[in-house]
């Protein structure tokens, strides 16, 4: 059964592939009052809108238009999905200067008519935008967030599961730190039912570069990754709107966590209504700390080099 707790607006920002599946996901199940559209190119949100409200005879009741930024002001959550596509053979790292330009003008109308909501990112490379998003909107931390390695984290557990044939939303298990080729896997903590999974070498190989390699795969055969990445959105947006206090693999601003601070990186946190109330400390293991701490050197590194 779908529940709308209380009246809401989703605005989005960019309709291109990630933006229009995400609107759809959230049209199809119901999640929210008021959903807008705003894309620079006026034309698409307009021809997005008008075809999903289309389909509101067979949905239900959400009010649904294509807008401007000025309908930011009553907006709960601000999802950014706009900027440069990856191109195939392209890293989520080249995409950086491109979409950080972009960014400026985004959140600049953001706060004009909003300093109450929540802005997720999604636009890669998810974390360093949202630190950029963080530092150019004045928001609290915690009302900043990246959706993180919560995609890679469902990557990982389908393939955990298509490799022990468990059912992958019984594998609890966790990829953390950039959304990107130096992500984390944490073999040390995947369990079932808090039973250890054992994996040799090979299997640990495969089932890693198949879950880093994942978009790479999609892109190439194409063109975007969509249909997951808009349901990872759509479980963070529910977990906000409805106060849940779920543990997502969110990208959030760190602060002496394994060692690592004032840097954006996924890991595993408390969301609810305020945003990211808490972040969890895991215990790694000592190849975990180490690859962890250098996937937080990297991104540093690309943020030494922005303008912010």
């Amino acid at each position: 059964m779908k529940t709308q707790l209380r009246s809401s607006r989703v605005v989005i920002i960019g309709t291109g592939a990630v933006g229009a599946t995400t609107a759809y996901t959230l049209l199809l199940r119901e999640r929210i009052s008021e959903l807008v559209l705003i894309d620079a190119n006026k034309e698409k949100a307009l021809g997005e809108a008008l075809d999903m409200n289309h389909g509101l005879p067979f949905t239900g009741g959400v009010k649904l238009w294509a807008g401007d930024y000025s309908d930011c002001a009553d907006a709960d959550i601000i999802v950014i999905a706009a900027g440069a596509s990856q191109r195939p053979g392209e890293t989520r790292i080249d995409l950086l200067k491109r979409n950080a330009g972009i960014f400026d003008s985004i959140i600049q109308n953001i706060v004009k008519y909003n300093n109450h909501g929540i802005i997720l990112v999604a636009t890669n490379p998810v974390d360093i935008l949202s630190y950029v998003t963080l530092k150019k909107s004045g928001f609290p931390t915690n009302r900043v967030i990246g959706s993180g390695t919560l995609l890679d984290s469902a990557r990982f557990r389908y393939l955990i599961g298509q490799n022990k044939k468990i059912n992958p939303r019984s594998i609890h298990a966790h990829i953390i730190g950039e959304h990107g080729d130096s992500e984390v896997p944490l073999w040390s903590l995947a369990n079932v039912a808090g039973i250890g999974l054992e994996f040799n070498e090979q299997e640990r190989e495969e089932i890693f570069n198949s879950t880093k390699n994942a978009a790479y795969e999609i892109i190439n055969a194409k063109g975007a990754t969509s249909y997951a990445i808009a349901l990872a959105l759509d479980r963070i947006i529910v977990s906000i709107l409805q106060n849940e206090g779920s543990v997502l693999n969110v990208s959030t601003l760190l602060t002496d966590y394994n060692g690592v601070s004032d840097v954006y990186l996924g890991v595993p946190s408390i969301v609810d209504r305020t945003g990211v109330r808490q972040v969890l400390d895991l215990q790694l293991g000592d190849a975990e700390l180490t690859q962890f701490q250098a996937s937080a050197n990297k991104l540093k590194s690309e943020i030494a080099n922005l303008e912010l």
